[in-house]
């Protein structure tokens, strides 16, 4: 299996959301398809060297429609505005449902909400920032977290990964805290279509001591997705930096 059957990743429109690794995987994944378009519904850094070409536009149909003859290089980068020197605008998810019906486009890649650098989230109330007709989801979380503190500088808004995990400030994270953001409709499932697929993506699993505890991390939520909603069928872990980055499929 390789990384693009292991996150249903060949749909037309696949958004990731979480901590630890949500670009590493847009880029990663925008190489392996054909006619891929890397854009977002929240901010992004500047991503100009991860893709063939970037077009900042705010009428990105009109744009597609008019290279509808010409050779467009792929992955093709679409963003709205460059609003600092370090970062872009994503386009709103309405924009971003008509881009992945837009003709020529096969796979729409959408980062979808945001976390810092932290290597473990929960969503606020605003996110995340899911298209309507979203395929797929991806939802990661960094092995890294294990073993640190729920604490601001490892965590992205670490209020709210308390409530979900009922770990307390300050305390080490566990393998079950990691797994209970992964399938809480208040962590990584939160907003998906009922009809969407959902798969959690445990990253930075880097060497055997951490592929352990993703292993770890991923039966707990295997089983307490079977327990609850039945929402997730595989947990898939990654290297990301690696050539070829898919260390494992647990089912």
């Amino acid at each position: 299996m390789d990384l693009i059957r292991a996150l249903e990743a060949d749909a037309g429109l696949t958004c990731v959301v979480g901590a630890g690794g949500k670009k590493s995987t847009l880029y990663e994944l925008a190489g392996r398809l054909e006619q891929s378009v890397v854009t977002a519904t929240v901010r992004i850094p500047i991503f100009d060297r991860e893709v063939a070409d970037v077009w900042v536009t705010e009428e990105p149909l009109a744009a597609l429609e008019s290279a509808a003859e010409t050779d467009l290089e792929w992955p093709l980068g679409l963003v709205p505005e460059q609003e600092r020197d370090d970062r872009y605008r994503g386009y709103d998810p309405a924009t971003v449902d008509r881009i992945a019906s837009a003709a020529g486009v096969e796979h729409v890649l959408v980062k979808a909400d945001g976390a810092r650098t932290r290597l473990l989230k929960a969503p606020n109330e605003r996110e995340p920032q899911l298209p309507d007709t979203v395929e797929t989801v991806v939802a990661i979380a960094s092995v890294d977290a294990v073993g640190q503190p729920l604490e601001d500088d490892v965590v992205h808004r670490p209020e709210r990964v308390a409530d979900v995990t009922g770990r307390a400030i300050g305390e080490p994270i566990e393998p079950a805290d990691v797994a209970a953001i992964l399938t809480s409709p208040e962590g990584g499932l939160k907003d998906v279509p009922e009809g969407a697929t959902y798969v959690p993506l445990v990253n930075m699993v880097d060497d055997d001591d951490a592929l352990e505890t993703a292993r770890e991390v991923a039966t707990h939520v295997l089983e307490k997705s079977a327990a609850t909603h039945g929402r997730v069928s595989r947990v898939v872990l990654t290297s990301m930096l690696a050539d070829e980055p898919l260390v494992d499929v647990c089912q």
